[in-house]
């Protein structure tokens, strides 16, 4: 057996049980908005890239954008609206010396913003990739421009040194913690804080094996807290599991946390984190034999509620090309922090096969507890910092920082697995719907350029929209929201989007509004529209949970369109799906359509096929969408289709020509100079002799092969029969005559006869005043 596969089998055994009613793995959005539907505000500055780095400055009105060798002060409420910008460029030095290093110098040797937070004072701190020598400044925003103060402090450390590398950063209380790599080549990984104290991580594999870096966060453990604890600063990452039994690696998701307040130790650990632990963070999709690793997180907190509250929305993607299947899962602070608090830890014991292996460790625990923060029992025992801890409990935490017990998340399931575009990055708003109570909101961003907008009601996951943001496709790499403006940001390599975060207009009718149960919109009865709750003071219809319909109104009936086609001809009629979930159907004279060869049923319509006159009458499109409640029935388009034909003469009808609208004088015009351009043409060949003088008509004449020919044509164009309509291939009828009408201008196809008019009461065709030449080259 495949030792991947047999450690997958133990990863995962015990969840199987509790994952037999788990989400489905096709989870369809109700709608899919196209990229020309958006209603997005975009920013993008020809030849610069990058645009990965955002800070929301609500206080100034701006937001901040970051990208290569630029950033940007964008107005709030319009990004498209720049207020300054400023460059920071590398110089032809350093772009030398790092081809040089054997870096690209069109795209590894620029510098890329990286950095980018608020300081205490107003200013930013933001820092670049700076030609693989990375490098940090202040940058300050006054009347109305960007100012960088290049002071040029080192970025190692700060920094990642690969602008293709992943890295997380965050400012708490004026200090920088940066999880990074140290060196030009990446092998150091690095979980820093700059200052007041440099306090950073071990260059041991036991600490971080080749990790990949998510996000930060900081918690505020030590308000209020009883235990006189300190606040703590999280980590997300991915690294190669060193408990792993087997012989290739496995990449394993983690979650580690230090205290705010580490010095560092006095004898071990100098300068290095006592205070480091990491736990495994498991995200369980049944499908998978392999576990799913983090991509992004989004911390949410209540202001009102315990900091053990908070939750951790996180996305998870396969590491394996075999599934298509992304994730979304939650965990509490709680949980986290009891594992690190009460949990077990892993210790490396030596086996005679010549590898560590890594067990539980059931030994007696040192006090004060490794890995702890220095709270109200350390203090009544002496220990008032890190500094004082003493060794025994040092070393303990340098050989063993990984706990034993993986961390599950909220309902040990997760609250999407979706199949399809792959997750990048999700960004969670709580807004309180009409029933009073308050959902969590998710945007996530995918590599295809979409934006998904889901909620999860009472274990249900709806995905209520998704949302093309770029054209062409290109992976989202940041998403950022505010509560001042109500918009989502979004940064790609080629641009930024800006989309509110209710998009209500987009529903039409109260049925539609209420299906989409969406929190943020509602239908309005007295104004008619569906519209977002912060902006109404009148009751809504809305039933975010249920999708209730029935307490609609009863819709204004649909007016019927006329349609009007040749018989042999084509026509499509449309009919766009209201979502992606409703199911439509035909019906034709009130009764249900049946498909055929000739009646092809379309994605987004019905097509007729060499229509007779059995194929006229009444068309109806019907649509019918379930939710939890009912099924509801709408009618999205109806058709009075009529097939053209001919009189009781014989004479092919043509479509009246337009008798009055601005365009008569025009068309009196053109008659007259065509009538004009007749008598020219036939006093020419009256003159050489093409036509014969009316006097010489009795008379008998010798006729060459040519009149003979000539006659014949003029025989067979007085008594010929009238011709039948024409078929789809063929060249249109009115190919010999022009009226003047822009309305009769017949091409082939759906157009033509769906432009024709009411062809009763059009004027006949007098085909024998019709006259021809053989030689073109005399007209």
């Amino acid at each position: 057996m495949h030792p991947l596969l047999s450690l997958s089998v133990f990863w995962l055994l015990p969840l199987a049980l509790t994952l037999e009613e788990d989400s489905p793995l096709d989870c369809v959005p109700r709608k899919s908005v196209p990229y020309h539907r958006v209603n997005a505000r975009l920013f993008h500055e020809e030849g610069v890239f990058n645009y990965s780095t955002m800070l929301l400055r609500e206080d100034l009105n701006l937001l901040v954008l970051g990208a290569r060798e630029a950033l940007y002060a964008l107005d709030l409420n319009d990004i498209s609206k720049k207020h300054a910008s400023v460059k920071w460029e590398v110089t032809e030095e350093q772009k030398t010396e790092c081809k040089n290093k054997g870096k690209d110098p069109e795209t590894e040797c620029k510098n890329y913003i990286r950095i980018l937070h608020t300081m205490e004072d107003n200013r930013m701190y933001v820092c670049g990739t700076n030609a693989f020598d990375p490098e940090c400044d202040y940058m300050s925003y006054a009347d109305g421009k960007l100012i960088l103060e290049k002071k040029g402090e080192d970025g190692k450390g700060k920094c990642p040194f690969d602008p293709f590398q992943r890295y997380a950063s965050i400012m708490v209380d004026n200090n920088l913690y940066s999880a990074t790599s140290m060196n030009f080549l990446g092998s150091e990984p690095i979980l820093m804080r700059s200052s007041p104290v440099s306090i950073r991580t071990e260059f041991k594999s036991s600490w971080l094996n080749e990790p990949n870096f998510v996000s930060m966060a900081q918690m505020p453990e030590g308000e209020n807290s009883e235990q006189g604890d300190d606040d703590k600063v999280y980590l997300f990452f991915t690294e190669t599991a060193v408990e792993c039994d087997c012989y290739n690696k496995l990449v394993v998701s983690r979650v580690a946390r230090v205290c705010k307040g580490d010095l560092g130790g006095k004898r071990t650990l100098q300068r290095k984190w006592t205070s480091f632990l990491k736990a495994r963070l498991d995200c369980p999709v049944l499908e998978s034999q392999l576990p799913y690793i983090i991509q992004d997180t989004y911390r949410w907190c209540d202001p009102q509620q315990h900091w053990k509250n908070c939750l951790f929305f996180a996305i998870f993607t396969p590491q394996s090309d075999t599934s298509d299947l992304s994730a979304v899962c939650v965990y509490q602070v709680s949980d986290i922090s009891r594992v690190f608090a009460e949990g077990k830890y892993k210790t490396p014991v030596p086996v005679e096969t010549s590898f560590v292996k890594w067990v539980m460790y059931s030994g007696d625990v040192p006090v004060p507890r490794p890995g702890a923060c220095i709270n109200n029992e350390a203090r009544q025992a002496g220990i008032n910092q890190s500094l004082d801890l003493p060794d025994r409990t040092l070393q303990f935490i340098k050989d063993k920082p990984l706990m034993d017990q993986a961390i599950q998340p909220v309902g040990e399931k997760p609250l999407l697995v979706r199949r399809g575009a792959t997750f990048t990055r999700i960004v969670v708003n709580r807004v309180q719907a009409a029933d009073g109570e308050k959902y969590h909101v998710m945007f996530i961003g995918t590599d295809e350029g979409t934006m998904l907008k889901a909620v999860n009601y009472d274990g249900e996951m709806f995905i209520i929209e998704e949302i093309q943001l770029f054209q062409p496709p290109e992976p989202i790499k940041i998403l950022k929201f505010s509560n001042v403006t109500e918009h989502l940001y979004a940064g790609s390599e080629n641009g930024a989007a800006q989309i509110p975060l209710a998009s209500c207009e987009r529903s039409l009718s109260c049925m539609d509004c209420v299906l989409a149960r969406d929190p943020y919109c509602g239908w309005d009865k007295v104004v008619g529209k569906c519209v977002a709750l912060s902006n109404s003071k009148s009751e809504l219809i809305q039933s975010v949970k249920d999708g209730d319909a029935s307490l609609c109104p009863n819709a204004d009936p649909i007016k019927p369109m006329n349609r009007s086609i040749w018989p042999g001809g084509n026509l499509k009629l449309s009919c766009p799906s209201p979502s992606n979930v409703a199911k439509t159907s035909w019906e034709r004279n009130s009764r249900p359509l049946t498909p055929s060869a000739r009646l092809q049923l379309l994605q987004d319509g019905l097509l007729i096929l060499n229509a007779s006159d059995s194929d006229g009458g009444q068309y109806r499109c019907v649509s019918v969408e379930r939710s939890k409640t009912d099924e509801y029935t709408a009618t999205v388009a109806e058709y009075q289709v009529r097939i053209e034909g001919s009189d009781r003469g014989g004479h092919i009808l043509f479509p009246q020509a337009q008798r009055d609208g601005p365009s008569v004088a025009g068309l009196q015009a053109v008659v007259g100079l065509l009538v004009v351009s007749l008598l020219v043409l036939l006093a020419w060949n009256f003159y050489k002799g093409h036509l014969p003088v009316p006097w010489n008509c009795g008379k008998k004449s010798e006729q060459t092969p040519e009149s003979h020919e000539e006659g014949a044509v003029h025989s067979s164009v007085s008594h010929q029969e009238p011709p039948r309509p024409a078929l789809t291939e063929d060249k249109p009828l009115m190919s010999g005559r022009d009226n003047g009408s822009s309305n009769n201008n017949h091409t082939r196809g759906e157009a033509a006869f769906s432009a024709a008019g009411d062809v009763n009461d059009a004027p006949e065709v007098n085909l024998t005043s019709l006259q021809y030449i053989d030689d073109e080259s005399e007209i």
